[in-house]
């Protein structure tokens, strides 16, 4: 599955592909029209603006004679809340884009069925003046948004939220397209959300 860099996935009666600007939701919108021979046709396949910057959930429109091309729709969102997997790739390069990610899932995750999310990256590594040296921008701050199982259990008995993260050994899964390095900086990682209790 191809996904454009701030593409969600969805799954549970419908797929819903998510980013963010006219131009790349366009491109979305081709990739599935393209794969569409090798689509469930059982599924349903919506591309959806997803602005992380923005509150979730994303405004509704109940005209839909003036419902823009990506907007969502109230049925949409419902979809979103039976969820129970999520699908993120390329999504990790800034601090204050980590910061709206982790805002978002928060708010999407606590909500409705319990969801578990599969984040694929590979570390983009630029020169810091902050640093004076060559860092991964955004991957130190992404880490700092997970915990390992016991961590949020030691948080009070569960009573706080957290993100809950597990690293997948990218060696153990198969690779299908040829001519491509994974290389060292390549992660898939499983994250969960403990709400924790109130």
């Amino acid at each position: 599955l191809h996904v454009t860099p701030d593409c969600f996935s969805y799954l549970g009666y419908a797929l819903l592909l998510t980013d963010h600007g006219d131009q790349i939701l366009e491109n979305c919108l081709k990739n599935v029209q393209l794969n569409s021979g090798v689509l469930n046709h059982q599924k349903v396949v919506y591309v959806r603006e997803l602005d992380w910057t923005n509150p979730w959930p994303p405004k509704v429109s109940s005209d839909l004679a003036t419902q823009e091309r990506f907007s969502w729709s109230s049925s949409e969102l419902e979809e979103v809340q039976k969820a129970s997997l999520l699908l993120a790739a390329d999504v990790i390069y800034s601090d204050d884009l980590t910061d709206a990610l982790f805002g978002i899932l928060e708010r999407i995750m606590s909500q409705g069925s319990e969801k578990v999310l599969y984040l694929a990256l590979e570390k983009r590594y630029n020169f810091s003046l902050d640093d004076l040296d060559v860092v991964a921008n955004g991957y130190l701050n992404f880490r700092g948004y997970l915990k390992d199982d016991s961590e949020c259990e030691g948080l009070e008995l569960g009573s706080l939220p957290c993100f809950m993260g597990k690293c997948i050994d990218v060696a153990e899964i198969p690779q299908y397209v040829g001519g491509y390095d994974r290389g060292d900086d390549v992660e898939l990682w499983e994250i969960r959300y403990s709400k924790g209790k109130l």
